[in-house]
């Protein structure tokens, strides 16, 4: 099959590839439709790694996917033919010990889309396990379907908060995930939420999705903002979606007493953590990787019309188009936020 391959770092090709996946009992066949293009396949682009995780030999890309199933193993009782879907790129293994105890995205042997030496999705179909292909509802279309992928991390984000009604948040950083983040904080819950970030335009992308303060701390003092709208007392919730070292150094100066953190950006080099800082206000900090349970509240909050992501599809490419997708992923203009691959019908 034909699939976008990368061969190592900065090179690209579209190109055929033979990939061999037998349709198990529970398994289902999904013709791909829309793709995103991730800051993770993006990395692997530039630097052919991420952390422990290296790029050895040949990988196709795409994590962040949508699509139709085109069959369905003969156990499969809850898909059918013809059903639009969304699919959650990591297989746990089902007997490892996370899975167990219901914490399986942390199983140390998930095979996860796009992670060495695992292919993603950026191809013509693939064969995906039933229980983690979930039916996008007749009002999602294929391209807000594959941002359910991103839109998890958010969600698993908010759940990790323990939000409660009227909470005020602080999302760091307007990229992508914290704009995710932002939607998914609103739908949990809070009244208000404050947004930084140092590139303008993405500020002015997130005050348009509900009642949110953009902050640009280039020029604005956030504690002073903070410190504004909540008379001094601090923040209920900070989300640190930056992966800002300095960032994610200062959480503890915004957060009201018995507030909490929660960590989702990864800084490149260790930070300076301020145990004291954290424990004077009995701070709860909470860490977050990856997502689980979250992808069927996250199509009933789109299917409700709860929380819209399509502001945030900024940017379209055909399949044929995908080294130039990716190309411009990697030097993404500051009006941008999600490219996304759409593949032949």
């Amino acid at each position: 099959m034909q699939a976008l391959v990368l061969e190592k770092a900065k090179e690209l090709n579209l190109r055929d590839i033979e990939i061999q996946e037998q349709l198990g009992p529970h398994d289902v066949r999904i013709k791909l439709h829309t793709v995103g293009v991730c800051g993770s396949d993006v990395h692997y682009y530039e630097t052919g790694r991420i952390g422990p995780f290296v790029v050895e030999e040949p990988m196709v890309l795409g994590h962040e996917a949508a699509g139709m199933v085109i069959e369905v193993g003969d156990q499969v009782k809850n898909l059918k033919p013809g059903d639009r879907v969304c699919m959650e790129p990591g297989i746990p293994d089902p007997n490892s010990r996370a899975t167990r105890l219901g914490k399986y995205h942390l199983d140390p042997a998930v095979r996860f889309w796009a992670t060495p030496p695992i292919h993603g999705v950026l191809r013509p179909e693939v064969v995906h396990p039933a229980a983690f292909t979930f039916k996008l509802p007749d009002n999602v279309s294929y391209a807000e379907g594959a941002m359910v992928e991103p839109l998890a991390v958010g969600m698993h984000s908010a759940n990790k908060a323990q939000i409660k009604p009227g909470d005020v948040a602080v999302v760091m950083g307007a990229g992508t995930i914290g704009m995710l983040t932002v939607l998914a904080a609103l739908a949990g819950g809070c009244g208000q939420v404050i947004v930084t970030d140092v590139v303008q335009p993405k500020l002015d992308l997130a005050a348009t999705l509900g009642p949110v303060t953009p902050v640009n701390v280039r020029e604005q003092n956030l504690k002073e903002v903070v410190d504004r709208m909540t008379e001094g007392w601090g923040v209920d919730i900070v989300f640190e979606a930056s992966g800002n070292e300095k960032a994610a150094a200062s959480v503890f100066d915004i957060l009201a007493p018995a507030g909490c953190v929660v960590y989702i950006g990864m800084p490149q080099d260790p930070i300076a953590y301020d145990i004291v800082a954290a424990q004077v206000k009995e701070a709860r900090v909470e860490h977050v990787f990856r997502y689980a349970h979250v992808y069927p509240k996250a199509l009933s909050l789109m299917g409700g019309g709860r929380l819209d992501v399509k502001p945030l599809i900024t940017d379209k490419y055909t399949f044929a188009q995908s080294v130039e997708a990716f190309e411009f992923a990697s030097h993404m203009p500051p009006t941008s936020v999600k490219v996304q691959i759409e593949m032949p019908h």
